[in-house]
C-alpha cells in the first residue's frame, strides 16, 4: 500500500521532468497524510496541469464523500473493474509527484513496527500512477480528488510489506495521461513494480508516526534523528 509520501523537489524541477507549462508554487512536504492536499499531474488535450486535489478519491456517484474510509489506494488487479475506479481507469487517469514514500515493517516477535523511508536510489523525483475524480454536492460545488494505484511488491519491499505503489517510469507518462488512450489490456501492463535495483530504503525515526510532524527529521536514517 501507499499511506504517506514525501514532495520536496525543487518546483523548477517539476516542471521539467512532468512537462509542465508554468512553475507551480508548491512547499516542501516531508510527512503527506491520507485526507490533505496533493499535487497532480493531468493531461487537457496536449498539455500537461498541476492541480492540488484530496488525496481520497470520492467517485462521482458517490451519494456522500464522507461515508466509509477514504480511498487512498486502489489495486493495480482491480482497478479497471471495481466501480469506485473503472470509469476514473479509463478516463482520468493522472500522475503523482514524489520523491520518497513511507513504509511500516511490523517485527515478528513484537508488537512494533518499524518505519522505513523509500526512495529512488539517484535521489531523483518519481510519480506514482493515479487516478482521479470529481465529486460535486447538491448546489454543485466540485471536490477534485485522487488515489494512488499499488501492486504486489517488489524485492526490495517484499521484507517491508506485501504492496507497493505504481511507480511509472518517464517513458510511460505519456501513454498513462493520454485522455484518449482507451487501450485498457496496455494500460494494465503498465501497472507492475518498480525495478528494485533503482530503489533504496533504510528505517527511520517514529517521528513519521504522527502525521502532525512535518519537518525534515522525518525522512533522515535513525542512525542520525536518534
Amino acid at each position: 500500500m501507499c499511506g504517506r509520501f514525501t514532495l520536496r523537489t525543487p518546483a523548477r524541477d517539476l516542471v521539467e521532468v512532468f512537462e509542465l507549462l508554468r512553475e507551480p508554487q508548491l512547499s516542501h512536504r516531508y510527512n503527506i497524510a491520507p485526507t490533505q492536499k496533493v499535487a497532480v499531474v493531468r493531461q487537457d488535450g496536449k498539455s500537461r496541469e498541476l492541480s492540488m486535489m484530496r488525496w481520497g478519491l470520492v467517485p462521482a456517484w458517490s451519494k456522500d464523500p464522507k461515508a466509509g474510509p477514504p480511498l487512498i489506494n486502489a489495486r493495480a488487479e482491480t482497478v479497471a473493474t471495481k466501480p469506485s475506479f473503472r470509469t476514473s481507469f479509463k478516463h482520468r487517469r493522472c500522475l503523482i509527484p514524489a520523491d520518497g514514500f513511507f513504509e511500516w515493517q511490523k517485527k515478528a516477535d513484537s508488537k512494533t513496527k518499524i518505519p522505513h523511508y523509500i526512495r529512488m536510489a539517484k535521489s531523483r523525483p518519481f510519480a506514482f500512477a493515479g487516478l482521479w475524480d470529481r465529486w460535486r454536492n447538491g448546489e454543485g460545488e466540485p471536490l477534485e480528488s485522487c488515489t494512488i494505484v499499488t501492486t504486489e511488491a517488489n524485492d526490495l519491499m517484499r521484507p517491508l510489506h506485501d504492496r507497493m505503489p505504481v511507480i511509472l517510469p518517464e517513458e510511460n507518462y505519456a501513454a498513462w495521461l493520454d485522455p484518449k488512450n482507451e487501450n485498457l489490456p496496455e494500460l494494465e501492463a503498465l501497472l507492475r513494480p518498480y525495478a528494485a535495483i533503482e530503489m533504496t530504503a533504510f528505517p527511520i525515526s517514529t517521528m513519521v508516526n504522527s502525521p502532525r510532524n512535518e519537518r525534515p527529521e522525518c525522512i533522515l536514517p535513525a542512525s542520525i534523528s536518534a
